[in-house]
């Protein structure tokens, strides 16, 4: 590949990844407009019409074969399965919660996830904690327990979406599938499911898809192009920027989620949200700084996990 070839990758691929992280972080403006459906009800859509969007996917790039490779294997299956029930619990808090006005509190939960992954490399991969590393994942439990006693109110959601998402990284590491076939396999093995949970509410008179209101139908269906869309050009990102760039951009999810949660929903943000905030931006700039660091000294390829809002 020419040089200038491999820069306009690179220039794309850039333009992807903002998009892909941009749009993340301002999907709460479009989980709002549904707030009138429970977050049951979306959920299962979200699994259909993925599924939906996937299968025409896959078709267009002839992606076929390579998910007949992973769909052979009983491990990728398994671990696709444990991943999915993993991403359908985070999806599900990540609506309820900003439906119900803590979208300040998804923020942190995802500003949290990368110190979430080295703990949980530490206790199942047996992954040692480096010296900053462990402070990082220290100043975060600092600012837990300040929001916790000085606000007095435990961030479980936070702390259930950051554990959430970082198991669920974890088991689609485990599972060797690339982004979009491993995504398929996911929502896939969870769509009877989800059929099944909608005609039961149509059974008994609740399903809101194909009510009056057409504008809340079409929104129900458009969700398999919001969850799908950004993993492309994740995908696309992944493939040609460097694991530390992508590792800057994935902080531009939370930052767009915290701003709407601040100037544009107007939640509370009190002293002690700053304190435990400002703990974890600083716990972040130790980790992000010691990770670029150490790729310098050493070019050591790494996996990297999506964003799943």
């Amino acid at each position: 590949m020419s040089k200038q070839s491999s820069k306009s990758h690179e220039i794309s691929a850039l333009i992807a990844g903002i998009a892909a992280f941009t749009t993340w972080g301002l999907v709460p403006i479009y989980w709002k407009l549904l707030k009138a459906v429970p977050a049951t009800e979306i959920l299962a859509h979200r699994f259909v019409w993925t599924s939906s969007f996937l299968i025409a996917l896959l078709t267009w790039q002839r992606r076929w074969t390579e998910l007949e490779t992973n769909v052979r294997s009983r491990r990728a299956r398994l671990y696709c399965l444990a991943s999915g029930a993993m991403i359908a619990i985070t999806w599900f808090l990540y609506i309820w919660a900003v439906n119900i006005g803590r979208v300040i509190e998804t923020s942190l939960g995802y500003f949290m996830t990368p110190l979430m992954n080295v703990l949980l490399g530490a206790i199942f991969l047996r992954e040692r904690l480096r010296r900053w590393q462990l402070v990082s994942v220290l100043l975060g439990t600092l600012g837990v327990f300040n929001l916790t006693f000085g606000y007095g109110r435990f961030p479980w959601v936070a702390l259930s979406l950051c554990t959430t998402f970082g198991l669920y990284g974890l088991l689609r590491k485990k599972s060797g599938t690339a982004a979009i076939p491993g995504l398929f396999i996911e929502t896939i093995l969870l769509v009877p499911l989800a059929i099944a949970y909608l005609i039961f509410l149509n059974t008994n008179g609740q399903l809101m898809f194909g009510s009056a209101d057409i504008s809340l139908s079409i929104l129900l269906v458009s969700t398999g192009i919001v969850t799908a869309l950004p993993q492309v050009w994740f995908g696309h990102a992944a493939q040609h920027l460097r694991l530390t760039t992508l590792g800057f951009l994935q902080y531009l999810a939370p930052t767009g989620t915290f701003f709407l949660g601040v100037f544009a929903y107007h939640e509370p943000f009190t002293r002690n949200h700053f304190i435990t905030f400002a703990l974890i931006w600083i716990a972040l700039a130790i980790f992000t700084g010691e990770a670029v660091m150490r790729w310098r000294r050493r070019s050591v390829p790494g996996m990297a996990i999506p964003i799943a809002q």
